[in-house]
């Protein structure tokens, strides 16, 4: 069985600019955070499983997290030209939540029971069965760390990880929990 020391050099040859040993015991779960999903400014507000409400109460994501003694904390960052560097920012994003594929894919034989949390909502189907079907792919389907009720500054800075990284620059953050014993 690796060591979380392993698990990290995992995720950097995945791509990410950091990594670390997440701590599940300091996460916070946050109602207001939840409640920003409500506004929908993601477009994924009841439209996804991942998503509130298709991912269940707060005391439920709450409760699948710490069902796990382990975690890892993954970034990738990136330099803007300016705030208005749309085509950067996208382009981030997509080799972020790829490289997550990649390293989750990676440490699941490791881990068969794992809980990746992502930045973004999951991207696994062109369109989500959400709320008419069951989900296609429940054990790689990710939930948003804020569809989970997390902070993600909050969880950086609890677990020792750069969130701001200074002007014109931006960093999507995921992490994966799982258990070493």
């Amino acid at each position: 069985m690796p060591d979380i020391n392993q698990i990290i050099d995992i995720a950097k040859e995945c791509g990410f600019t950091a990594a670390a040993e997440l701590n599940v015991e300091k996460l916070k779960f946050f109602p207001e955070v939840r409640d920003m999903c409500a506004a929908d400014k993601c477009h994924a507000y009841d439209k996804k499983w991942v998503c509130p409400p298709g991912c269940g109460t707060l005391e439920e994501c709450e409760a699948r997290i710490r069902a796990y003694k382990n975690g890892v904390i993954v970034q990738t960052m990136g330099e803007l030209e300016d705030e208005f560097d749309f085509e950067t920012m996208g382009d981030l994003m997509k080799n972020h939540a790829e490289s997550f594929k990649v390293f989750v894919k990676k440490i699941r034989p490791l881990f068969p029971k794992i809980l990746p949390v992502s930045a973004g909502d999951c991207s696994h189907c062109e369109s989500c069965t959400y709320p008419d079907a069951p989900c296609r792919f429940p054990d790689i389907a990710t939930s948003p760390m804020e569809a989970n009720g997390l902070l993600v500054s909050q969880v950086c800075e609890d677990n020792g990880i750069k969130y701001y990284y200074g002007k014109n620059t931006l960093a999507y953050t995921s992490c994966c929990m799982f258990d070493l014993d």
